[in-house]
């Protein structure tokens, strides 16, 4: 590697960059709010937030998305090539990469519409790709603030099933659950509340931002999504938007209950999980000692998931070489931008 290589993963609600210096090190990370559903101004905002931020001139990118899926556009077509247009006027003077999943690394100059359906949604490959390169066995597991890819890796290969997000969605390896923008009414339709089964209300009262905020687990850098009320962003603010979910009042000194409440409704988010987790090993016999690599905001659950199906457990961070990173963010809250970044320089992509 001769240059920086900054590595841009765009979604529908956050941009995430990572960049990997000569030495194949992740120098830096980064994550900005961008509602794309908005406009493409939300786009170009976050972009030009993180370059203003990027320690040193960095003049070759690489680019995944899953953002194409958002309605301001028509079409998923419509979004892949609104995005790398959006991009390649913020990045005039830069060398840009796209990454077409099962066919590589695209040139800007190079993208057709062709192609379009594998650059679509691809960032998943990206990072289990990476992991699979790396430990060769294993289960990856990215539970981010919206989604959880779950794919199985087998001697250096990424055994995927589906490719889109709809054949994905089919085979459990796409499961439409995070830990900050799901509604808590996508979890469960019950919860336990004071000993009694009780249904929840199907009303955006609440979101799984608030259970983890109850519970602890929410770190501020991750929590960059409103809240379904407009109100702010405390454990107390959360309480009473779950109390809302089976038609309560919320009173300070019950916060206990909430927090139990909060409780249940996560164990309800980790069996989701880790049923999409059994079916996937199910498909394939891995060594016991094969563990499960957690990537995204949310791999504190793909831990818990690890402890009960008695298998070790990774960081994705960990893949890396130990360096200093120049953020608050970590490499696996960011896994398919340091992915993509890796990927790009080392023009070491295999599937």
């Amino acid at each position: 590697m001769q240059t920086n290589i900054m590595g841009w993963d765009i979604g529908g609600a956050h941009v995430k960059a990572a960049v990997i210096n000569s030495c194949g090190e992740i120098i830096a990370v980064y994550q900005q709010p961008c509602p794309l559903w908005k406009g493409l101004a939300q786009l170009q905002h976050a972009v030009t937030a993180i370059m203003q931020e990027l320690p040193d001139s960095t003049s070759r990118h690489a680019i995944t998305m899953t953002g194409e899926l958002v309605d301001l556009f028509d079409n998923r077509n419509d979004g892949v090539k609104q995005i790398i247009q959006t991009m390649i006027n913020l990045l005039p003077v830069s060398e840009i990469l796209v990454f077409a999943g099962q066919e590589s690394f695209l040139k800007d100059t190079q993208v057709e519409a062709r192609h379009y359906t594998s650059i679509a949604s691809a960032n998943w490959l990206a990072s289990a790709s990476f992991a699979a390169q790396k430990l060769g066995n294993g289960l990856f597991v990215d539970t981010g603030s919206t989604t959880t890819d779950i794919l199985l890796l087998n001697d250096g290969q990424v055994l995927a099933e589906g490719y889109t997000d709809y054949q994905r969605l089919i085979s459990e390896e796409l499961i439409y659950t995070g830990i900050v923008r799901t509604a808590v009414m996508a979890v469960t339709q019950t919860a336990q509340d004071q000993g009694q089964k009780i249904g929840l209300m199907a009303e955006y009262f609440a979101t799984m931002a608030d259970v983890y905020r109850v519970t602890g687990e929410l770190n501020d850098m991750h929590d960059q999504t409103d809240t379904a009320d407009g109100a702010e962003k405390t454990v107390l603010a959360s309480a009473r938007r779950l109390s809302r979910m089976i038609g309560c009042d919320f009173y300070p000194d019950e916060l206990p209950r909430w927090q139990q409440f909060a409780e249940n409704i996560r164990g309800r988010q980790i069996q989701q999980i880790q049923r999409g987790c059994e079916t996937r090993l199910s498909q394939h016999k891995l060594p016991q000692n094969s563990p499960l690599i957690g990537a995204g905001v949310g791999r504190f659950l793909v831990k818990q998931i690890a402890l009960n199906l008695g298998r070790p457990y990774l960081d994705f961070s960990d893949l890396f070489p130990i360096t200093i990173i120049q953020s608050d963010m970590t490499i696996a809250d960011c896994a398919p931008a340091a992915a993509i970044a890796y990927l790009a320089a080392t023009n070491k992509f295999n599937y």
